[in-house]
């Protein structure tokens, strides 16, 4: 496997004075202040490799953006084993700065009274772009995202949609291996949501880009990754594909049965009767009790069915669960 993320047994700490309410613990923290270590990240070791679509998830104070920027070579480890690309970030953040993109829903790396344009020329410069090369792949940018009547347009006026598209142009002019995207789609209508992570899955499976993605919309999650890495408290609690996931959490599953019976007299271990008249019969069926062929089978011994419905929890319910688990 060609790695594009390798991170061993990674560590952050951050020291923290120790606060006290009391007048006479402030008068005594000004001559002599007790100073404690805090793990932001702890151990925490996975591979990701090129091409891969991962989310990084988990509630405030996980730690995500305190790995994002070491990752970035922002910040200097405490202990472990780092490299990006096969490169060590906080030493050799320069050379990895031409390899690497980043997407900030709520940073903008446009200038807001100017047109995409000049950003994008600026971008071009500081990334040592030939001339003809960035302007053959600023086209193919600019026609896959449908953002050409948008170049010349000062920033201000565009609409979140408009510009978070023109953010992900500039972070890929320079056609960086890996793309780190933090909350992306934060703020934007459904379509507007929708169109940013169509793009996303065309640009990972056109060009082989890596994408390293923070959300806390789950939908960012289901429909742009196959894989999910979960952490809390600084700890890394989950690492699986997106299906396993499914697979392990999906216990219980929401079933509709379309029959020929006014009401169908069907009682199950580990089914929960939701309604039962007028045709439909609906109920929540526990997996680790009974599987949906039996609840079928059972139900064709009685009446004849004429359509059924089937519907896993959301992945916000999933979600809920892990982080419940860890």
């Amino acid at each position: 496997m060609v790695k594009a993320l390798h991170v061993q047994k990674l560590t952050k700490s951050f020291s923290m004075r120790q606060t006290s309410s009391s007048v006479g613990g402030a008068l005594k923290r000004l001559f002599s202040a007790k100073v404690c270590q805090v793990n932001a990240i702890e151990e925490i070791s996975f591979s990701i490799a090129r091409g891969e679509r991962v989310a990084f998830i988990g509630p405030n104070g996980a730690g995500k953006s305190t790995t994002i920027k070491m990752l970035t070579g922002i910040l200097l480890p405490s202990s472990g084993r780092l490299e990006v690309l096969g490169l060590v970030p906080w030493k050799e953040r320069h050379k990895l700065g031409y390899q690497i993109g980043c997407v900030f829903g709520q940073r903008s790396q446009l200038w807001y009274h100017l047109p995409p344009r000049d950003t994008f020329e600026l971008l071009a410069k500081i990334y040592e772009l030939k001339d003809s090369e960035y302007k053959s792949h600023l086209s193919e940018l600019v026609e896959g995202f449908e953002i050409g009547h948008l170049l010349d347009k000062p920033v201000r006026s565009l609409s979140l949609g408009e510009r978070m598209r023109c953010e992900i142009v500039a972070s890929l002019l320079h056609k960086p291996k890996i793309l780190f995207l933090d909350e992306p789609t934060i703020g934007l209508d459904i379509n507007a949501k929708l169109k940013i992570r169509t793009l996303l899955n065309d640009l990972s499976k056109n060009f082989g880009t890596t994408l390293f993605l923070t959300s806390h919309d789950t939908a960012d999650i289901e429909q742009v990754c196959d894989r999910v890495i979960v952490l809390d408290k600084g700890k890394m609690i989950l690492d699986n594909s997106l299906a396993e996931l499914k697979r392990k959490y999906v216990v219980k599953k929401r079933v509709t049965l379309i029959t020929e019976m006014e009401k169908l007299p069907l009682d199950l271990a580990g089914i929960k009767v939701i309604e039962n008249d007028n045709y439909n019969f609906v109920c929540e069926l526990d997996t680790c009790e009974v599987d949906v062929g039996k609840l079928v089978n059972e139900a064709l011994k009685i009446t004849v069915l004429k359509d059924m419905m089937i519907d896993d929890p959301s992945m916000d319910e999933i979600i809920r669960q892990v982080y419940a688990n860890g």
